[in-house]
């Protein structure tokens, strides 16, 4: 077995990545949301309820643009905006339940897409990739958080 340099193989995991994001995303159609909104309405489901100023550093967009987001999703009734208990002038943005159920849906189509994908490999291929996606989740400091 050839030993890849650390760069080769971030050069192609990259690019792994991105393709299976897009084979992925294609599942995302029946969701009827564009990018930004899927991926703020994701952070609220998966993370909580959030400041709209953290929200938009999570998102690396200007608080304009998370105000404009989180607009759209609070008129297809996926996301409200609510005063934080503890201190009343930060505002939070959290998901609602149709906005939960949105978001669990789009993710179980993705997994399933995913696993039509790699189902029928080797099992020790899988155990790769389970490991590898495990050590990509713990450098990331996000294993469990998914």
């Amino acid at each position: 077995m050839v030993k890849e340099s650390p760069q080769a193989t971030a050069d192609l995991l990259h690019s792994a990545a991105l393709h299976l994001l897009r084979y992925a995303r294609t599942a995302d159609e029946g969701m009827d949301l564009d990018g930004p909104r899927a991926s703020a309405l994701s952070v609220l489901v998966f993370g909580g309820p959030v400041p709209l100023t953290r929200l938009a550093k999570l998102e690396q967009v200007s608080p304009p643009a998370i105000t404009k987001t989180i607009a759209a999703l609070e008129a297809a009734g996926l996301a409200v905006r609510v005063r934080s208990e503890t201190d009343r002038r930060v505002v939070l943005a959290q998901a609602t339940s149709a906005g939960r159920d949105l978001l669990h849906r789009g993710r179980a189509a993705r997994v399933r897409l995913v696993h039509r994908l790699i189902g029928d490999l080797p099992e020790r291929d899988l155990a790769t990739l389970h490991r590898a996606a495990e050590v990509i989740l713990d450098r990331l400091g996000t294993h469990g958080r998914r």
